[in-house]
């Protein structure tokens, strides 16, 4: 017995229609690509658990910044390596700071190129922590000052405002940061500079390469008191909900391949765009398995990244973003 051909089946039958009625399409204005800058003079130092990743100095970042623009990438997040750490992460909100000087070099050298600046004080902590510790009165315990630590955040995130930053992400996940500095940030004369908030942020295993990247791995404990239950979803919502409430501009979902279901929830329920974060152990896991032979890495990161737009993501940050823009390009 034979049976009709379907209509499916009739459209998938070349590579012209199937392009033709292809519903989700990737392009370079999708993407954002995170950049990790060091203190010191001509460093480009590969990190060993992100292959093709590196820590660069400003001496060396300009040439990095002309080849991101040449692979015609349009977004940058940054990411600050300093040379000192306290309990305060003052580093954070220097006017020196490494941050600071790599957004005022980034926007001299391609004034094009939209600058987003990661707002948190973990990479500057000498405890490794997103915000100010204290004693606990009752238990002892070291934790985290919820209310000292949005005070500290608001003066990181204004002089990244003043530094030239046109997005800033805070991805401290503490209480009211967004409210706290939607209000330092107008208070200051930057009601324009939009806010990308790390509004649905998991406790996540897959974290792990970043902080050897970004030397942000807590000295002691864990997040999981201000980073959400892998386990949870309508927390989820309620995260984001109270960040659309204080302000934000956009909405993040970090990590993004375990939790397509929250990008695609928070597209459904919020009518503001959604950033879905490729993060780094999502990213070493493809190139390691690539690395044996395993894979076919082009084809499974357009793959991966097609469905993390198909989920709901505007916007994707990825530090496949290089390799993938050429690909479109046909490069």
């Amino acid at each position: 017995m034979s049976y009709p051909v379907t209509r499916n089946r009739r459209l998938r039958r070349t590579p012209g229609l199937r392009g033709l009625v292809r519903e989700t399409v990737l392009n370079r204005y999708d993407f954002i690509y995170p950049l990790f800058v060091a203190c010191g003079e001509n460093r480009k130092e590969e990190i060993p658990s992100m292959p093709g990743v590196y820590h660069y100095s400003l001496d060396r970042l300009k040439d990095e910044i002309q080849d991101i623009v040449d692979a015609g990438i349009t977004s940058v997040l940054l990411f600050g390596i300093p040379n000192h750490k306290d309990e305060l992460g003052t580093s954070a909100y220097e006017t020196d700071g490494i941050v600071q000087r790599a957004i005022r070099a980034v926007k001299e050298w391609a004034p094009e190129l939209v600058v987003v600046a990661d707002t948190c004080l973990c990479h500057y902590t000498d405890h490794g922590h997103c915000g100010f510790i204290r004693q606990d009165e009752l238990t002892g315990a070291a934790v985290v000052d919820n209310d000292r630590s949005l005070e500290l955040l608001v003066r990181t995130a204004v002089s990244q405002a003043q530094a030239g930053a046109d997005i800033i992400a805070p991805s401290n996940m503490m209480d009211g940061f967004v409210h706290a500095i939607r209000a330092g940030l107008d208070e200051a004369g930057f009601e324009d500079i939009a806010i990308m908030s790390y509004s649905v942020k998991y406790a996540s295993a897959y974290y792990g390469p970043f902080r050897d990247a970004a030397h942000s791995a807590p000295q002691s404990g864990d997040r999981k008191t201000y980073q959400m239950d892998p386990a949870n979803a309508r927390e989820a919502a309620r995260e984001a909900e109270s960040d659309v409430q204080e302000g934000a501009d956009m909405l993040m979902v970090k990590p993004a391949l375990a939790y397509m279901d929250m990008i695609r929830m928070l597209k459904e329920q919020f009518d503001l765009p959604v950033v879905a974060y490729n993060v780094s152990a999502e990213y070493a896991m493809v190139k390691a398995a690539a690395a044996n032979g395993w894979i076919d890495e082009k084809a499974v990161v357009l793959e991966t990244l097609t469905g993390m737009k198909r989920a709901g993501a505007d916007i994707i940050i990825t530090y496949h973003a290089k390799d993938v823009a050429r690909w479109l390009k046909g490069e």
